[in-house]
């Protein structure tokens, strides 16, 4: 059986998309089944590149290759979903979120001029009579599922990816700082974890992962300067996945205050690290994974509300840890095992 997963890739910039993709091959292969990624690349600016990008993408016909049928084409992305192939599953990490939920918003960009409004009107269109060529439609989560269903009518079945090499995640101690994992993004609102750490105890520090080379990265390190945070806030950028996992292993707590995120593999990660994670009433998919007072906090996205947080769990003798120990039991319960997935995906 030859399986192709259709993804797009910003070129230089590698995040959960590629890990999940990369992951889903691997455990095909794993179970003797000839699978590869079929990527291309992907611009959004200025807005009519997306439209290029469409063409070129629904004018890619994976059907068959070099002679050879491919029998299913798993389909990731906008807009890698129009690719042509007669049997198409989708697992969906999201749509073109500027098109839809982000359209309007500080985070959107469609919305600013009349071509990126007749972009984002096309989008729609296509989405509604293209992505129903699918033979059925999953998504990572029931965040995009419910976005699904609202923008498109489009009925999917959430079904949540786990992190690569679940295994090696484990706990150390509970040393007093604070992970922050994620590249520096505006949509991941690290200035606020960083705004909170003036009325946060001295003892405890701020670590930071993930690329840090943006606008967004320059402001937070502007931000750091400025509170006089420099021997508090450690911005580590990109770390190998060993540093990661020992990171993760020592922290008091993680820190997730994205912005309406899709999914997250950072809070099932803390999960399995036994650390309970810190995120907010706006922040999507780690809502459906983090119970208020159980395995985590649940704040509005306000520095005062995060310090008080991150105070309980390092003043409360042992909260962390039985916060933490229920996190990685309420994370193991859900059963996210590569074999039921890929069983639902080839079934």
């Amino acid at each position: 059986m030859k399986i192709g997963i259709a993804t797009v890739q910003i070129p230089f910039i590698r995040g959960g998309a590629e890990i999940l993709a990369e992951s889903l091959c691997a455990e095909l292969i794993k179970r003797k089944i000839q699978a590869t990624i079929i990527s291309i690349p992907f611009k959004w600016y200025p807005p009519e590149h997306i439209l290029d990008n469409m063409l070129i993408s629904r004018l890619i016909d994976v059907t068959e290759v070099n002679g050879q049928n491919i029998d299913l084409l798993i389909t990731l992305k906008f807009p890698a979903y129009y690719f042509i192939h007669p049997n198409k599953i989708a697992w969906l990490l999201h749509q073109h979120r500027q098109a839809y939920d982000l359209y309007g918003t500080p985070h959107g960009d469609l919305h600013q001029t009349e071509q990126g409004q007749r972009v984002a009107n096309e989008i729609q269109r296509w989405d509604k009579v293209l992505l129903p060529e699918h033979r059925h439609l999953y998504t990572i989560s029931k965040k995009v599922t419910d976005r699904l269903l609202a923008y498109t009518h489009l009925h999917s079945t959430p079904l949540y990816p786990p992190p690569n090499n679940p295994e090696c995640f484990q706990c150390h101690d509970y040393e007093p700082f604070i992970l922050a994992p994620g590249r520096l993004d505006a949509l991941k609102r690290q200035h606020l974890i960083i705004e909170s750490m003036p009325m946060i105890p001295k003892d405890i520090r701020l670590v930071l992962i993930g690329n840090a080379d943006s606008e967004y990265g320059t402001q937070v390190n502007h931000m750091i300067n400025h509170l006089g945070l420099k021997d508090r806030v450690l911005i580590r950028g990109q770390v190998s996945e060993d540093e990661k996992i020992d990171l993760y292993s020592r922290c008091l707590c993680v820190y997730n205050g994205v912005y309406d995120e899709d999914y997250g593999y950072l809070t099932i990660e803390g999960f399995l690290s036994s650390k309970p994670v810190l995120t907010h009433t706006d922040s999507g998919g780690p809502l459906e994974f983090v119970i208020h007072g159980r395995n985590g906090f649940i704040t509005e996205p306000d520095p005062s509300q995060i310090a008080d947080c991150v105070t309980q769990l390092y003043s409360k003798h042992g909260l962390a840890k039985d916060m933490g120990n229920t996190a990685r039991n309420d994370i193991l319960s859900m059963n996210m095992t590569w074999d039921d997935i890929i069983g639902k995906l080839l079934s």
